[in-house]
């Protein structure tokens, strides 16, 4: 007898009552107490798995509203917490495409120094915690002693080590110093045998590879049509760098390459991370070389960044400007436009939709995080493959909490 559509339904409904629910996380180590994966398995066999937001609501796109344009760099320091330094950059390239403010050559200079450390500061975390996932414990050590030293260049530079808030509107908060250069030349020197011995402790690993090769496919064309990004993009042939695409700050006066991969899996994602560290190096070596001199901030007619003390004692625009900014807190003028502006951060496009109003305050301050992205792909991704699969693929895309929730 033919198969009527109640046969099938009740055999669909049989099926399903073989089927587990597993909460994947928040508890899990892998997911660091941020992120919740509801799996469906067959077994061991993964059938579906629905992604769970809501676990590190910050609302920082609502903050964008009632924070002013330099006060809210400290929610951006929050939302991709491994590399801040990225986010601030991103942040205020925004909101100076909107006001169409030039920064001075040196300032395009320390931020393209400071965003490539924090690629590098990104690339460690993500790679150390993707080896640590799979069991390579001595690599994550590897990585996190680097991310230490790092940690110690931000430090001297800007005073803080994790939630840095360094980028001020048409400026940064202070100049460089002498004593950052030189630990900048020491990173510069070491890191490349770091890189070496960690590559050296992975690439050929039995377990590692077997854990990461084909496991997690994303095509070409499935990137594409999820917009993904950075990394993840790139692992899968999308041949695509704003760096390059679209110049921003200094890239355009450096020597580098953009790193990709044809396999898109979790091997390609990592060792794509691995060769972009290296680019990221060439990049910082090139400029704390050529740091061109002159103002870090742009000059007192822009009435955008606090006057050094000197120009507040000595002029009458520095009084004047810092009596505007601090005492009488009218800000700057913004015009009633609405831009989108983006950098490529290390896990992807960050970018930033802004409507000014005419206040110092966003009217709208919409953020496209790229781990927002990435984690709607994850379903796809996990389909079919084995529950310990789930720590390699999730390792892979390198998916930040704090940029899920809005």
């Amino acid at each position: 007898m033919p198969l009527t559509l109640a046969d099938a339904a009740a055999d669909a409904e049989g099926a399903q009552d073989y089927l587990w629910t597993l909460n994947f996380g928040p508890q899990h180590p892998a997911t660091h107490t941020t992120l919740r994966l509801i799996l469906k398995l067959d077994g061991e066999r993964i059938v579906d798995a629905i992604p769970d937001l809501g676990y590190l609501h910050s609302g920082f796109e609502k903050l964008g509203e009632h924070l002013d344009y330099n006060q809210y760099v400290t929610v951006t320091d929050r939302m991709n917490y491994i590399s801040p330094m990225a986010n601030n950059v991103a942040w205020h390239h925004s909101v100076e495409t909107l006001l169409g403010i030039e920064l001075t050559p040196r300032c395009k200079y320390i931020r393209t120094i400071i965003a490539e450390l924090a690629r590098i500061s990104d690339h460690l975390l993500s790679t150390g915690a993707i080896g640590l996932d799979v069991g390579a414990f001595t690599f994550f050590l590897y990585a996190f002693y680097q991310r230490e030293k790092i940690y110690d260049i931000f430090e001297s530079l800007c005073g803080a080590r994790f939630t840095n808030s360094y980028t001020r509107v048409g400026g940064v908060m202070h100049d460089i110093t002498p004593i950052t250069i030189t630990k900048i030349r020491e990173f510069v020197n070491d890191f490349p045998r770091t890189i070496d011995d960690m590559e050296r402790l992975l690439n050929r690993n039995r377990i590692f590879v077997d854990r990461t090769k084909d496991v997690g496919l994303l095509s070409k064309e499935a990137a594409i049509n999820r917009s993904c990004s950075g990394p993840v993009a790139r692992a899968s042939g999308v041949a695509r760098d704003l760096r390059k695409d679209e110049p921003y700050l200094a890239y355009e006066d450096f020597d580098f390459q953009v790193c990709c991969s044809t396999a898109g899996d979790c091997f390609a994602r990592y060792y794509v991370r691995m060769a972009e560290m290296r680019e990221s190096l060439k990049i910082v070596a090139q400029a704390v070389e050529n740091i061109p001199a002159g103002p870090v901030n742009v000059g007192l007619d822009e009435r955008t960044t606090l006057p050094s003390k000197q120009q507040v004692y000595q002029t009458i625009e520095g009084t004047i400007t810092h009596f505007e900014l601090v005492m009488a807190n009218r800000g700057f003028e913004v015009p009633q436009e609405e831009t989108y502006a983006a950098v490529e951060a290390p896990n992807g496009e960050l970018g930033f939709y802004l409507v000014g109003d005419g206040s110092d305050v966003a009217y709208r301050a919409r953020c496209r995080p790229p781990s927002f992205i990435h984690f709607a792909t994850f379903p796809d991704l996990i389909r079919g493959h084995t529950l310990s699969d789930v720590v390699a693929v999730l390792g892979s895309l390198n998916i930040i909490a704090a940029e899920l929730d809005r």
